[in-house]
């Protein structure tokens, strides 16, 4: 996911240097301008799909209270009357009776979120702007102009001097190979589940369902296959590998578990949700595939999610919604984050001076249908009235914009870049400590992909401000082109894990960025 549209010359020949500029005038479409309203109807029907629930309750509640102010003579009274219309009573317990069963057996079992670990690299895999940068130089695959590009981008990332790079883009010349990208992928992976069966005192054959997401590394057998191995899963485990599905693919990743566990009960699913970049990075000169180079870096986070009723009293959060844009039918929405050769056959992944428009789109659609999700009566009512009367009488109306700071204590916004956080604060009306997890993430961590919005919750907890009952609104996109959104609920004041990923770091945080 790119920080910025850049716009670049073509170099010229005999490898002298081309201006570089980097404009930052392709931002997010203006939130204001008309809203599909088929996408409002569907957060709708969501709401209406489970109205049952919602006229159960006061039903419940005024059956109690007439119950509690009858006397002894109501009772007998009520006793005779009963004895005198027996095919009455024999109905309504039928249909009392099979309204409960209905209640009982559609509604969707509780997923708990019992804890979750991100990884963190060893020191000796840092990469600071200056190493960055002479690698780069030193592997001789780089032009002039290509050097320069680079270093604007990362100078403009929002990116700090502590990232990680794998071991193997230390070495030079690097060394892409296979047995490295395993290393790589073994790393992270086995890093991140140690630590999350240590905190959770689980043992890995109790899992049952297990779900791993990696875009561009699918190596058979599988990384999910490599886990089972690894732990020694027990042989019935649903797994599934799920790859090229960018930067969002780890709430689709959680909706999968959420699903399986829906019709597994009580049992344990485990989400790990990594990038690999040893086999990825691009050794080439084509400006728009060098962006990643300038943005990607090692993470990995695993999640111990669970039905079981008696986790609810241990687990951090309970998962309330999510909600899944695609809006890979459009032909420029598919191709704007595009893995491909360039003309020299290097391969890497390029990013398109459109996709930032294109984010905006699958964000405007995506946030449209979580919003009569989560959001209070009042503002839906705002923003329903403003579309109904623009839709009806053809007025100059903008579109009510809601305020989601009523519908969410916390934002995880997905660290792809600087400008991506800084269009999403702008267009949803946030506050600096609204989008502070986004920024510090990326600055401490770069881009870990999909593994993102993960370590920004882990910095929430650290700086002690998740408390019972808060809202946290996880939101990614990827290519092809999607925006997923995760909604959480904290089941008690949350405290950070053991080995959280800011334990030795989160006093110097937050720092001051660079404008």
């Amino acid at each position: 996911m790119e920080q910025s549209g850049p716009t670049y010359d073509s170099g010229s020949g005999g490898g002298a240097p081309v201006g570089v500029r980097i404009q930052h005038n392709r931002r997010l479409p203006d939130f204001l301008q008309s809203v599909n309203l088929k996408y409002v109807k569907l957060g709708y029907h969501y709401l209406i799909s489970n109205l049952l629930t919602l006229c159960f309750i006061p039903l419940i509640i005024i059956t109690s209270i007439q119950v509690s102010e009858m006397n002894i003579d109501d009772l007998r009274q009520l006793w005779i009357h009963l004895q005198f219309n027996l095919v009455s009573v024999v109905i309504c317990s039928a249909i009392l009776v099979f309204g409960l069963t209905v209640f009982i057996m559609t509604r969707p079992r509780p997923v708990y979120l019992v804890d979750y670990s991100c990884y963190k690299p060893p020191h000796n895999l840092k990469a600071s702007y200056d190493k960055f940068m002479e690698h780069s130089k030193l592997t001789g695959d780089f032009d002039e102009s290509s050097l320069e590009f680079q270093r604007k981008i990362l100078e403009r990332s929002g990116l700090g001097e502590e990232t990680y790079f794998p071991e193997a883009m230390h070495a030079i010349p690097p060394k892409p190979s296979m047995a490295a990208a395993r290393e790589e992928a073994e790393q992270v992976m086995y890093g991140a589940l140690d630590n999350l069966f240590s905190n959770t005192n689980v043992n890995p054959k109790d899992i049952g369902i297990l779900v791993v997401n990696c875009s561009l590394f699918n190596p058979t057998p599988s990384l999910s296959a490599m886990i089972v191995n690894k732990y020694r899963l027990r042989g019935n485990i649903r797994s599934y590998n799920l790859g090229g599905m960018g930067c969002s693919a780890g709430v689709i990743a959680v909706d999968l578990a959420k699903d399986l566990l829906q019709v597994n009960w009580n049992t344990y699913a485990v989400v790990v949700s990594t990038e690999n970049i040893t086999q990825n990075w691009y050794f080439g000169n084509k400006k728009s595939m060098l962006i990643p180079n300038c943005l990607f870096r090692v993470g990995c986070s695993a999640v111990l999610l669970s039905n079981k009723p008696k986790d609810r009293r241990r687990a951090k959060y309970r998962l309330v919604h999510i909600v899944r844009t695609h809006k890979g039918a459009d032909d420029k929405a598919f191709r704007c984050v595009y893995q491909e050769q360039d003309d020299q056959g290097k391969t890497g992944v390029s990013l398109s001076k459109e996709l930032m428009a294109i984010a905006g789109g699958a964000l405007k659609t995506n946030i449209t249908t979580l919003g009569p999700l989560v959001l209070p009566v009042s503002e839906q009512l705002l923003f329903f009235a403003t579309l109904v009367i623009k839709k009806l009488f053809n007025r100059n109306v903008k579109p009510y914009i809601p305020d989601f700071k009523l519908a969410f204590d916390h934002f995880c916004i997905h660290a792809g870049g600087r400008a991506v956080i800084d269009e999403l604060e702008k267009n949803l009306q946030l506050l600096p400590v609204h989008v502070e997890a986004s920024r510090m993430t990326l600055h401490r961590f770069g881009n870990t992909s999909s593994s993102s919005i993960w370590y920004e919750l882990a910095y929430i907890e650290a700086k002690g401000r998740m408390c019972r009952g808060h809202r946290v609104w996880q939101i990614a996109f990827g290519s092809g082109f999607k925006c997923n959104s995760a909604v959480w609920q904290a089941l008690q004041n949350v405290k950070p894990s053991h080995h959280s990923p800011w334990e030795d770091c989160i006093d110097n945080y937050p720092v001051k960025l660079i404008s």
